[in-house]
């Protein structure tokens, strides 16, 4: 059976298609691009991971509305990338409004346009986010969202394996994939050397620091 897999080039998302891969789907490789600081990055990656998986079929979508909406430092480079930190009050900066609803509306028409019975979605409620789009509550209602909004025999489901994991529990399950981490990206900031300052990077070097293993990816030297 084909599922759609979310592929941002991330850590989680590129976990997760191996592990659906390992599950017996077939993947259908969706990429969004939407003014992300880290684009040509997130792309470059997501299509290698994708190619490496032997994907049914690798789709690109342009969310650039996203980025004119703004009020999010992924997409508004005149706002500071929030670095992480300790009992932090509030929700980042990193935080897109809404975002996961936008691609999960164009996963819903990708799934049901290709007769795939599932939808991979890396999100993830532990560690610092906080962000509301990436709760339980929210999966939960865009499943009934799916169900009411597709046509009738349709069955596609929203699946979120790691969505009460934390980043070093999705790395041990990474590891038994053997997923190649070199290919992946997840800093927010920078697309040559990741900063090690954003949430994404301290959560993923603790991740790997946590198994006693050596992140692949380059990070800059004062880090």
């Amino acid at each position: 059976m084909n599922a759609v897999c979310l592929l941002s080039g991330g850590m989680d998302s590129t976990t997760l298609a191996y592990l659906a891969a390992d599950m017996g789907y077939r993947i259908l490789g969706l990429h969004f691009n939407y003014g992300q600081r880290t684009e040509g990055k997130e792309h470059t990656c997501a299509r290698t991971v994708a190619s490496l998986l032997n994907a049914e079929e690798f789709l690109e979508i342009d969310l650039s509305h996203l980025k004119i909406i703004g009020h999010s430092s992924l997409t508004d480079h005149t706002l500071p990338v929030d670095s992480y930190r300790e009992n932090r009050e509030g929700i980042p900066n990193t935080y897109v409004p809404f975002r996961n609803a936008n691609l999960l509306a164009i996963a819903t028409s990708f799934a049901e346009a290709r007769g795939a019975g599932a939808i991979f979605i890396g999100v993830q409620a532990q560690d610092y986010s906080g962000y509301p789009d990436c709760r339980p509550a929210f999966i939960e209602a865009f499943q009934k969202v799916i169900e009411t909004g597709t046509r009738d025999g349709t069955s596609i489901r929203l699946l979120t394996p790691f969505i009460n994991m934390t980043k070093k529990d999705i790395l041990k399950e990474g590891l038994r994939l053997k997923v190649p981490y070199e290919h992946t990206w997840s800093c927010y900031k920078d697309q040559e050397m990741a900063c090690g300052e954003c949430g994404a990077c301290h959560f993923r070097m603790a991740a790997f620091s946590a198994h006693g293993i050596t992140d692949p990816i380059p990070y800059r030297e004062d880090k």
